[in-house]
């Protein structure tokens, strides 16, 4: 296949009046780097090329369960930024355009039309990698039959919706109980299906410690799904028709008109590996507080294909969450753009939910704080959501870990019904400020009886985590 020259006039090396930056991934890192370089530099100071390989740019992939289970009406609702309008603000956007190799020594980058398959080279000052994360998929039998979906993008979101359309039948299997298998779970559940789950873990939710995940559990066969957990799936059976029929266990067999997976993702960082760049223990690329590539001066990378620092265990994690991106979108962009923005790290803050239950969670669970050394106590409490009296008020569990001689607080989980999941975020403020759980029984929390106990859940906790590192 014959490659055009590399785009670059004049050649490199040679007088220039502006500066090219090149950002691979479209989507909440890449676009929010791009557009926030456009903000600091115009057209005349900073060209802007960016590739990617779908259809759609600047969307929401935490909103496709809420799509596929009918609580978003329209695709399109979940799309922030259409390439059009990329387009207008002079960046160069190239979709169903997929990059194939970055030569770090010479610069550039190699990029095929997804549809042609014809390739050409593309030079660079400045490179933001946002590939970000890929679907596990199980190298198993079946895996690859009509009917099995993984749910990472807009087209996979769109082609499990046309496969719910065509199938008759009614039975569904979800694999994995992590955040999308969960609510992968209850988007199928509204959509009339019966729904089993295969978990390889001893309870859903594998970020929570099982005795939280015990609740999830619990919760999800109340609605009526079949949680089969401990059990690991060995292959994808077919029919005469060769779409899938069923999931097979060790132990049993599952019918199934259709297969979701949801057993989580690695960050997607192929590229990055064949180039030579850092990863860390995680496949994830490793950057600095500024987002830059380490030990690489002109190249940034954001999203789900980097890891970042846990600011709680004070070791890398990959963490894929649109927040994270977003933000660090933002921070490539103003250094890119001449200014300076860094990126700290996280505490691993998290919500979801399965239909009316609220699953939360921050920090550490107690495997993390044995794997890295620390000493601590563990609490469970339940409370309310609101004053035990007033219309409305729902259970909730609070489970909080506190380091054993000092009282800093670790990590909360937080399993309830409205109103319970975003009083994580009290936790996990706690948590960045490095606060003692003695600390945060002091907190001047809203009240009143609508939104709160006197005591809220978390303080409550708070409490009892205290009082039992005094105890020692």
């Amino acid at each position: 296949m014959s490659m055009s020259r590399t785009e670059r006039e004049p050649e490199r090396g040679s007088q220039r009046e502006r500066e090219r930056l090149v950002v691979i991934g479209a989507d909440a890192a890449g676009m929010s780097a791009a557009s926030q370089a456009r903000r600091l530099k115009g057209p005349d100071e900073l060209e802007i090329v960016a590739f990617d390989r779908g259809h759609f740019t600047s969307y929401s992939a935490c909103g496709i369960p809420y799509w596929v289970g009918g609580d978003v009406a329209e695709r399109d609702q979940l799309i922030a930024r259409t390439p059009e309008e990329h387009r207008a603000r002079d960046i160069d956007l190239r979709m169903r355009t997929e990059v194939t190799e970055i030569d770090v020594r010479g610069g550039r980058v190699r990029a095929r039309d997804v549809d042609s398959g014809a390739e050409s080279w593309t030079s660079y000052d400045k490179l933001v990698i946002a590939t970000g994360a890929r679907p596990i998929q199980p190298d198993l039998p079946g895996i690859d039959a009509p009917g099995v979906h993984g749910v990472q993008t807009l087209d996979d979101g769109q082609a499990l919706l046309d496969t719910l359309a065509r199938t008759r039948g009614r039975r569904a299997v979800v694999v994995g109980a992590g955040y999308i298998g969960v609510e992968m779970a209850e988007a199928l559940i509204n959509r009339g299906y019966e729904v089993t789950v295969v978990n390889r873990g001893k309870e859903p939710m594998s970020t929570l410690d099982p005795d939280m995940g015990r609740l999830v559990h619990e919760a999800m066969e109340g609605l009526g799904i079949t949680m089969v957990d401990d059990a690991e799936v060995t292959k994808v059976l077919t029919g005469d028709d060769g779409r899938v029929r069923a999931v097979a266990t060790q132990d049993a067999e599952y019918p199934a008109d259709v297969v979701v997976l949801g057993i989580g993702v690695r960050p997607e960082t192929a590229l990055a590996r064949a180039a030579g760049l850092p990863l860390g223990a995680h496949g994830g690329l490793l950057t600095d507080l500024a987002m830059r590539v380490r030990g690489h001066e002109n190249i940034w990378a954001g999203g789900d294909c980097v890891e970042v620092l846990d600011l709680v265990s004070g070791q890398e994690r990959h963490i894929p969450l649109g927040t994270h991106a977003n933000k660090h979108g933002q921070i490539m962009g103003t250094n890119i753009g001449g200014g300076y923005a860094t990126f700290p790290g996280v505490v691993g803050t998290a919500v979801s939910k399965v239909c009316d239950l609220e699953i939360a969670r921050t920090g550490l669970r107690e495997r993390d704080a044995r794997r890295v050394g620390l000493r601590f106590v563990a609490v469970t409490v339940e409370s309310t959501s609101r004053a035990g009296y007033y219309p409305g008020a729902s259970p909730m569990t609070v489970k909080m870990l506190a380091e054993r001689r000092t009282g800093r607080l670790l990590g909360v989980q937080i399993v309830g019904r409205e109103g319970a999941a975003k009083r994580v975020d009290i936790a996990a403020v706690a948590l960045t400020a490095g606060m003692t759980v003695e600390q945060m029984t002091a907190l001047d929390l809203g009240y009143a009886p609508p939104f709160s106990p006197v005591w809220d859940p978390v303080l409550v906790a708070a409490r009892k985590a205290a009082a039992k590192v005094r105890a020692f």
